[in-house]
């Protein structure tokens, strides 16, 4: 019998107690930041804001990640159960409209009894699991009746740009039966009458330069999978950073040009509940500041 961790696609079988898994988290996580986020889609943020939990740690290597600070250096506090619990509820106090998980895969063991201790002291804000998407089956059953809104990214279908772009030349294998998962779980998504999201499923997609050919095909594999009314934000914000430089065309900000074919495209598939963003928010502003 082989021990570890086992929580996503790497099955790196690490001994978190002991050493970083390929994420770089151990067993209790840390945590980077806790805010009030307006920068999620308007159904998630609302007016107020989302409560937004930043882990440390991540199963992908973006070439690209504007959260590159964080996601494979440990920093923040640590936390157990019983403190996420609690900054659940605080951000509940504060106004959140949501419970915002972002980037919680390699902490499913905290996260699962952190949520049982919140519903239990008075929490009853939705909770949305904000994942790149890169997920096993196993984990997600695990997490069935714990979330409510799931917020997978649904970043590629080509192996050799998911390998290229995330070293995870798998990605497509374990994200498109993870997203379908997710929606056997939850459903459409469904909002208040406020508009703000309470259950269901919001796939994510951002558009990267030079790579609206892999776009289409992420939206034809949607359509061809999902519900015409599956609600859909095309992201059109990347900015360069971290080790975009090195891969061209990675090393610029999205033409309008490419993000207008993309939501051509998107269009003449039919979708009816798409977010498009203006190319204004492409600036490095909207990222949250880590310390």
């Amino acid at each position: 019998m082989i021990d570890g961790c086992t929580l996503c696609p790497r099955g790196c079988h690490a001994d978190r107690k002991e050493r970083a898994g390929y994420c770089g988290a151990l067993s209790l996580p840390h945590v980077a930041k806790v805010m009030l986020h307006q920068w999620e889609e308007p159904c998630i943020s609302g007016v107020n804001g989302t409560g937004a939990i930043f882990f440390c740690g991540c199963n992908l290597r973006c070439v690209f990640c504007q959260n590159h600070a964080i996601n494979h250096t440990m920093t923040g506090r640590q936390m157990d159960a019983s403190l996420l619990a609690e900054t659940m509820l605080a951000l509940q106090a504060q106004g959140a409209h949501t419970i915002d998980l972002v980037t919680p895969t390699p902490h499913v063991d905290v996260i699962i009894p952190a949520i049982k201790q919140a519903r239990s002291a008075g929490l009853f804000l939705p909770i949305a699991y904000n994942t790149n998407g890169y997920e096993t089956i196993e984990t997600l059953d695990r997490l069935h009746g714990f979330i409510d809104i799931y917020l997978p990214d649904l970043k590629y279908v080509t192996p050799a740009t998911a390998e290229r772009y995330s070293d995870c030349g798998d990605y497509f294998s374990f994200a498109a039966p993870a997203i379908q998962a997710m929606y056997e779980q939850v459903g459409e998504l469904t909002v208040d009458e406020n508009g703000i999201a309470r259950r269901g499923l919001l796939i994510r997609h951002l558009v990267l330069p030079g790579a609206v050919s892999e776009t289409r095909r992420v939206l034809e594999y949607i359509a061809a999978t999902f519900p015409i009314t599956t609600h859909i934000s095309l992201m059109g914000q990347y900015v360069p950073m971290y080790k975009a430089g090195l891969y061209p065309p990675l090393d610029r900000k999205l033409f309008q040009r490419e993000y207008a074919r993309a939501i051509s495209h998107c269009i003449a598939l039919g979708f009816k509940n798409v977010y498009i963003q203006s190319l204004d928010s492409a600036d490095d502003s909207y990222t949250p500041l880590f310390s």
